[in-house]
């Protein structure tokens, strides 16, 4: 999952990405207006996380450019601004939630799970693929019942899958999932998470479309 987060408040903004990051989302993290809406132009999101204080602008203008362009991405506003009139703008301009700083980490990721889902169609918190299940708020993976550990990356990889049951995913795709912009990525990390997963899973799994990418295969 990929996540723009529009907040200027420096010290705000590292914690929140590293936070995120070490739940498995793909952050990106810009301070101003200009700079979202460069990046909105240049970059597809599952969801964005906006301040409304920005130091060139408000965050609604953003909020109403995209609602005036019929794009649908959820979008969960997080400020200080905490008057009724303000909520209510937030809420009237297109915003999917609103929350008030400060905020509880927890809270935030809840949140954002909740919204992620309701974009997809799904009612229900847990992915399931035939005998595979997979639980975004617990960090949860099973199969046949049998729980399995996995890394953040893995994780990653795994729900990015899962979101396009039986879609070959190239390599390039995943790693727009799962990578931020200032996040290192070797040239072989694709290949070397989905190995360490393999090992945990099986091989027969996930499948390597040869030239293409990967597909996660439904078990009976």
């Amino acid at each position: 999952m990929r996540l723009l987060l529009i907040e200027d408040d420096l010290m705000i903004s590292e914690g929140l990405t590293t936070a995120l990051r070490q739940s498995g989302y793909a952050v990106d993290a810009v301070a101003d207006v200009q700079t979202a809406k460069l990046s909105l132009t240049n970059e597809k999101y599952d969801l964005i996380i906006l301040d409304l204080g920005l130091p060139d602008g408000s965050g609604l203008d953003i909020l109403k450019k995209l609602r005036s362009h019929h794009d649908p991405v959820p979008v969960l506003i997080v400020t200080a601004k905490d008057t009724l009139k303000d909520v209510v703008a937030g809420l009237d301009s297109g915003a999917d939630d609103y929350m008030i700083k400060p905020f509880e980490l927890e809270e935030l990721e809840a949140r954002i799970r909740v919204l992620l889902r309701r974009s997809e169609g799904r009612a229900s918190p847990v992915l399931t693929l035939g005998n595979i299940q997979l639980n975004p708020a617990t960090h949860g993976f099973s199969i046949d019942g049998r729980q399995i550990i996995l890394s953040a990356r893995e994780f990653a990889i795994i729900y990015a899958l899962m979101e396009n049951p039986n879609s070959v995913l190239s390599r390039q795709q995943i790693e727009e999932k799962i990578y931020g912009w200032n996040e290192e990525v070797e040239s072989n990390a694709i290949e070397y998470h989905i190995s360490q997963l393999r090992k945990k899973i099986g091989r027969d799994i996930i499948r390597n479309i040869r030239g293409v990418g990967y597909v996660l295969e439904k078990k009976a």
